[in-house]
């Protein structure tokens, strides 16, 4: 299929890029950045500079596509100033949605958060009512962040009512690759005192295509909401424990799929996705939190 993958520069979009071109799909790669204007080598997708927030360029880069993949975000609200990931976020959203409703798409797949429950960057913190999270949790965003990603699985929802558009949104957990494993979890695998608002739940980047792929190639109508994370917690720790030691009574634990299993459930996924992540933080650090030598 002809598949425009926004966001291709980032962590994800890198990923899911690889992983797109293996499934033998023709990729169009875009982002803001411009592009290097070499040769294009064998193997490296076309790519379109685009400022998805201008309809014009949204417009321009949907056509002759057949499926959408949204990973271009500000990816967290706290390096630019709240208007300024808001209106990125969700205008860029808007605009691609619109797009891809006019030109008669026939899969988006957007790439929102973890973080729409909103308890990741709140003004007055509270805690999930439950663990592990799933889809039907409740969302009380804050944040522009959060805001913006709720918002757009809104208008996901809009776009597959108004049209026949069909829309999968991937709520990723915090994702992590080969170079970045211990900076962000070592201390989190050494000790579990390190809290997190996603409850020790993390996602390899690689997994997460996987995962982007099966999205793209689902026959799923409507729109569906899927967590995406790894299967087992940072650290490989009893998460009924460590959940009743750090938080008490304050979170009610839930039915988990393995002892280790991380905050997030990824069980609808897997029943309807066949989601089936193979990586792991054990893949790159030692017990100690330390990478793997080689």
């Amino acid at each position: 299929m002809k598949v425009l993958l926004t966001g291709a520069n980032g962590k994800v979009g890198r990923a899911a890029a690889a992983a797109l071109m293996a499934a033998g799909h023709e990729l169009t790669a875009c982002d803001v950045a411009r592009h290097h204007f070499d040769r294009t080598l064998p193997g490296e997708p076309a790519y379109q500079q685009a400022e998805l927030t201008d309809a014009g360029q949204a417009y321009a880069v949907v056509r002759g596509h057949e499926v959408v993949v949204h990973a271009a975000a500000l990816p967290e609200p706290t390096h630019n100033p709240p208007h300024v990931v808001f209106q990125n976020n969700l205008m860029s959203t808007f605009n691609l949605l619109e797009a891809a409703v006019s030109f008669g798409v026939s899969r988006f797949v957007n790439i929102s958060s973890e973080t729409v429950p909103g308890f990741f960057f709140p003004e007055r913190p509270f805690l999930p009512s439950y663990a592990p999270v799933d889809e039907d949790h409740p969302a009380h965003p804050q944040d522009p962040y959060a805001l913006a990603k709720l918002f757009g699985e809104q208008l996901c929802d809009a776009a597959t009512e108004r049209s026949d558009l069909r829309c999968i949104t991937l709520r990723p957990s915090h994702v992590q690759h080969e170079g970045n494993y211990e900076r962000n979890l070592g201390a989190q695998v050494r000790d579990a005192a390190v809290l997190s608002p996603n409850l020790w739940s993390y996602i390899d980047a690689d997994d997460l295509a996987d995962a982007i792929v099966l999205a793209v190639q689902s026959d799923l109508l409507g729109h569906e909401v899927f967590y995406i994370a790894s299967p087992d917690n940072v650290g490989g720790r009893d998460f009924a424990q460590i959940l009743r030691q750090y938080y008490g009574d304050q979170i009610e634990l839930r039915p988990l799929a393995r002892p280790d299993a991380g905050g997030i459930s990824i069980e609808k996924a897997r029943r309807l996705l066949g989601y089936a992540p193979t990586r792991s933080w054990r893949d790159y650090l030692d017990k100690d939190g330390r990478a793997l030598a080689g």
